[in-house]
This record gives C-alpha cells, structure tokens and sequence, in this order.
C-alpha cells in the first residue's frame, strides 16, 4: 500500500522541468559527496560542484519557478546604487490552474535543498576539511537566495491578489451604493 500526499492519479503536468528541477540539485550533492569519498582532488571537485548548483540555480530561477509556481523574480542595482528587487507572478486564475504536484516538489525540493547543504557543511566540520566549506558555502548562498527570491515573491503575489480583491469589492460596492441611489 502506498500513502500519498497527492490525488490519487495526478500527474506532474511539466514532467521534463520536474525532472531538471531535481537532477542539478540531486546531482550537485550526489557527486560532492560520491567525489569527496573516491577521489581527494579538490580543484575538480570544486569546479563541478558549483557548476552543477549553478545550473540548478539558474533552472530553478528562469526557468522551473515561471513554469512549476508561476513567479519569477530578479534583483538588479538601480543608477543610485541601491538593490531593487522585482516579483512577477500569474494572474489568480492561471496560478490556480497550475499543477499541485509541480508546485509541491518545487516547494520542497527548494527547502529541502540548504538542509542537505548545511549537514555536509557540518560532516565537513567535524572531518575537519574546512576547504570543502567553500563548496558548501556557494551552494547555500545560491540556494538561499533562490528562497528569498521566491519567497519574497510569493509574499508579492499575495499581496497583490488581496489588493486586487479589496478592489473590486469596494469598486463593486460603490457601483451598488451608486446604482441604489441613483434611482
């Protein structure tokens, strides 16, 4: 018997970005770790793990965020200097279309990532190879910065529903108010 946390029969309705979505994060762990035990070559090691969580990190921004959850953020510096951040993100009735599955593994393989990320940090502590520390340490800044951004982003898209909602209810009930004493 299998438990699910999913209707039963739904499918993952972006399959392909699922599956990209998870092979960088998992292969970036994957070969830290398999590398790490088989072969004591830094410099490689280094090199192909932040590249593969460079590529995960740019999936999951470009890419699986817009297709999986609909939103979509980046962060640029204005001519004053200042960092701005920008949030898009669906309108409610095609975020509502959106597959829950797609959005459950993006959800979690987006927290579940910098957890996996700090406990090698800590075997890396305890072994007492504080080098592989900058692997860890640009993995997590990427990934972290992907939680702000879509977190930031969600809140924005929230934010904006409510705005939206507030606004046609009081514009309805003007029209209403209006109508009712205009007769």
């Amino acid at each position: 018997m299998v438990i699910s946390w999913q209707a039963e029969g739904e499918q993952y309705g972006h399959p392909a970005v699922c599956f990209f979505t998870v092979l960088f994060k998992f292969s970036a762990l994957a070969f830290y770790v398999l590398f790490s035990i088989f072969v004591q070559s830094f410099v490689i090691q280094f090199v192909v793990t932040v590249l593969l969580v460079a590529l995960d990190f740019w999936t999951v921004k470009n890419v699986s965020g817009r297709i999986l959850v609909g939103l979509r953020w980046w962060n640029e510096v204005n001519d004053q200097g200042e960092s701005v951040w920008h949030y898009e993100s669906l309108d409610q009735q095609t975020l509502e279309t959106l597959n829950k599955k797609d959005a459950w593994l993006f959800w979690w393989s987006l927290y579940l990532t910098p957890v996996a990320w700090v406990a090698l940090g800590i075997v890396a502590v305890i072994k007492f190879n504080l080098d592989y520390l900058l692997v860890v340490g640009v993995a997590l800044v990427l990934s972290i910065a992907n939680i702000i951004g879509f977190t930031k982003c969600r809140k924005d898209a929230k934010k904006q529903i409510q705005q939206f909602a507030s606004q046609t209810v009081a514009s309805h009930m003007a029209s209403t108010l209006q109508s009712a004493f205009s007769v």
